[in-house]
C-alpha cells in the first residue's frame, strides 16, 4: 500500500503532521476525536476522507524524539500535554475514488499505532424521510435521491477506535458548524468504528 505506514516501520506512522492543540475532554480518545474534528472543521467543508494512526504521545516521545520534535511534542512541551494522551498523525490521502470500506480492508496497523481515526462527510436525512425513500435503489441511485432531498443534512463524522475495543466518535453538523455544536459518543457511527476496528484484526 502506497498510501499507509510500513506495517514493519514504526517510525513510518509518521506521513504527516498532527493536527493542532488538544481539546479538554474527559478521556485522551476523546480528545483525540476532538482534536481532528477541529482540525478538519480548520481545512473547511467538501473536503475527501481523512485517515489518522494514533499513538502513545510519550511513548513516541521516547522513541521517536525527533519526529516528536517536528510535531511539537518534544520535552520542551510535555508538561502542557494531559497524561496518557493520544497523538493522531495524518496520513497520505485515500485513493481517488476507492471505495471506503475495501479501503480500509487492506490495513494493517505497525504496532507503534494503538488506534486509529477516520473524518469523512456524509448526507444524512432524518428519521421522518425514511418512509418516502423509493424501494429497490442500488448504492449510487440512493445516493442521488438522498443529494435532491430537501431534508438532507450535510455531516461531519469523526470515528476513532483503540485497539482494545474503546471508541468514539464526533458528529458535527455543517449548518451547525460549531464547536459547541459537536455531539460526542461511542455508538453514533457504529459500522464504521465497527471497520475501523476490523483494521486492527489479525
Amino acid at each position: 500500500m502506497s498510501n499507509l505506514p510500513d506495517p514493519a516501520a514504526s517510525s513510518d506512522a509518521s506521513s504527516e503532521s498532527s493536527p493542532g492543540s488538544t481539546p479538554m475532554a474527559a478521556s485522551p480518545l476523546t480528545r483525540a476525536v476532538l482534536e481532528i474534528d477541529d482540525y478538519a472543521s480548520g481545512l473547511g467543508w467538501d473536503q475527501p476522507a481523512r485517515l489518522f494512526a494514533l499513538v502513545d504521545t510519550a511513548r513516541l516521545r521516547a522513541q521517536e524524539p525527533a519526529l516528536a520534535a517536528q510535531l511539537g511534542l518534544d520535552e520542551e512541551t510535555a508538561g502542557q500535554s494531559p497524561a496518557a494522551s493520544l497523538t493522531p498523525i495524518e496520513q497520505d490521502e485515500l485513493p481517488a475514488g476507492a471505495q471506503l470500506d475495501e479501503f480500509l480492508a487492506t490495513i494493517a496497523w505497525p504496532d507503534a499505532v494503538v488506534g486509529c481515526a477516520l473524518t469523512v462527510e456524509r448526507l444524512m436525512l432524518p428519521p421522518t424521510a425514511e418512509g418516502s425513500m423509493p424501494e429497490g435503489l442500488n448504492q449510487a441511485q440512493l445516493a442521488r435521491w438522498v443529494a435532491k432531498h430537501p431534508e438532507r443534512k450535510e455531516v461531519r463524522m469523526t470515528v476513532a477506535v483503540l485497539r482494545d475495543g474503546t471508541r468514539e466518535s464526533a458528529v458535527r453538523l455543517r449548518e451547525k458548524d460549531s464547536p459547541t455544536e459537536v455531539l460526542t459518543g461511542p455508538d453514533l457511527v457504529p459500522g464504521l468504528a465497527e471497520a475501523l476496528s476490523a483494521t486492527f484484526e489479525e
